[in-house]
C-alpha cells in the first residue's frame, strides 16, 4: 500500500473520528427540547429502545446511538425507573437520564377543601382521570378497617389540603394519607387542648369541630362559636345548630331547610337529640380543631348570621330574639 493510500485513510479515519466527537459533544451538551414541555410515561416492561422510540415520537432532538451510549457511561440503563415524566425546554440527555433514574416523577394535584363532607371527597377522587379507581361499590366499614380505624364512618377523618401524587396512585392509598394527617394534627391539638372540655376522646372533638366548620368560614369566630356549643354541652342545651340538620337530612335537602325538618328526628338533628351527632358531618380544618381544643370563654350561648358573612353572639335569650329580629326578620 502506497503512502498516498495510507495517507488518505488516516485522513479519513481522522475526520471521522473528529465529526464523531463533535456529533457525540452535541448529543450529550445540547438541549433535547426547545421552546416545549411534553409527558412521556416509562412503563412497566419498558427496554431503553422503548424509551428512545416515546422521546422521539414526541419529537426530542436526541440520537438513539449516543443516548444508549450517555446512559452507559453515566451507568443508568438498569436504573430508569417506571412513571409519568415531566421534561421541560432546555433539559439535555444527561439530565433527562437522571430524572428517569431519580424517579422524579410528575405530580399531579388533588384539593380536599375544608367543610366538604366524605361524598365530596369520593366525587373528587372519582373525577380525577390520574388515580387508580378502586372504591366503587366498596363498603366503608371495610375501607376504614383498612386504615386500622375503630370508627366505622369515614365522615370527618380525612384531613382537608392540597395532596400531589404520581399518576396511577391508587384511591386508597391517597386516602390513606389524607386519614393519617387528619389523626397526626387531632393528636397534636388534643394534646394541648385546654383544660375542662366536655370531651372524652378526640373524636368528640372532632365531632364539634365538623360543625364549627361548617358554622362559620370566618378563622376569627370560630373559637366564639366553638365556646357557645361547649357552654351549650356543659349545660345540657340542644346544641340547635342548622348544618347537622342539613347534614341529616341527605339527598331531601333541597337548599332550605323547613319548619318541619327542625322537628323531624334524625341521629343529626341536633333540634331534638341532645349531645354531639353521632359522627363529623363534615372534614374539620387545623383552625376549627383549635377553636374547639381553645374555646372562647365568654358567656355567649347564641348566635346568629348578621347577612355578611359574620355572626352576632348574645348570653341570653331576649338579646338573640333583638338580633334576630334585626338581622334576619326584619330583612325579609
Amino acid at each position: 500500500m502506497n503512502n498516498k493510500i495510507i495517507g488518505f485513510i488516516l485522513l479519513i479515519l481522522s475526520f471521522s473520528s473528529g465529526w464523531m466527537w463533535m456529533d457525540y459533544q452535541t448529543a450529550l451538551h445540547n438541549p433535547a427540547l426547545l421552546d416545549k414541555t411534553v409527558t412521556i410515561e416509562i412503563e412497566k416492561g419498558d427496554s431503553i429502545n422503548r424509551i428512545i422510540d416515546k422521546l422521539v415520537a414526541e419529537q426530542l432532538a436526541i440520537k438513539p446511538f449516543w443516548f444508549k451510549v450517555i446512559a452507559f457511561q453515566l451507568n443508568v440503563l438498569k436504573k430508569l425507573k417506571t412513571g409519568e415524566y415531566e421534561l421541560t425546554s432546555g433539559l439535555t440527555v444527561p439530565q433527562i437520564l437522571a430524572l428517569f433514574a431519580q424517579g422524579k416523577t410528575k405530580q399531579h394535584i388533588i384539593t380536599f377543601p375544608e367543610g366538604w363532607s366524605f361524598k365530596e371527597i369520593l366525587r373528587e377522587i372519582e373525577k380525577n382521570p390520574n388515580l387508580e379507581h378502586t372504591l366503587s361499590g366498596a363498603d366503608f366499614g371495610c375501607l376504614m378497617a383498612k386504615f386500622k380505624s375503630d370508627v366505622k364512618s369515614p365522615e370527618g377523618l380525612f384531613f382537608p389540603d392540597t395532596y400531589y401524587f404520581e399518576k396511577h396512585t391508587s384511591d386508597v392509598s391517597l386516602l390513606k394519607r389524607a386519614y393519617d394527617k387528619m389523626q397526626q394534627v387531632l393528636q397534636r391539638e388534643w394534646g394541648s387542648k385546654a383544660e375542662g372540655l366536655p370531651f372524652k376522646t378526640p373524636y368528640e372533638a372532632l365531632t364539634l369541630a365538623s360543625i364549627v366548620e361548617k358554622e362559620t368560614g370566618a378563622v376569627s369566630e370560630r373559637p366564639l362559636i366553638a365556646g357557645v356549643f361547649i357552654r351549650r354541652l356543659e349545660q345540657n342545651m340542644l346544641l340547635q345548630t342548622d348544618p347537622t340538620v342539613i347534614y341529616g337530612m341527605g339527598e331531601s335537602y333541597q337548599g332550605d331547610i323547613k319548619a318541619k325538618d327542625l322537628t323531624t328526628a334524625t341521629p343529626y338533628n341536633t333540634y331534638v337529640i341532645s349531645g354531639l351527632p353521632p359522627t363529623p358531618i363534615s372534614m374539620p380544618g387545623r383552625d376549627a380543631l383549635y377553636a374547639v381544643l381553645h374555646p372562647d370563654k365568654g358567656d355567649s350561648l347564641y348566635f346568629v348570621a348578621r347577612g355578611d358573612g359574620t355572626h352576632a353572639f348574645s348570653a341570653n335569650l331576649k338579646d338573640h330574639e333583638a338580633a334576630v329580629d334585626k338581622f334576619q326578620r326584619n330583612k325579609k
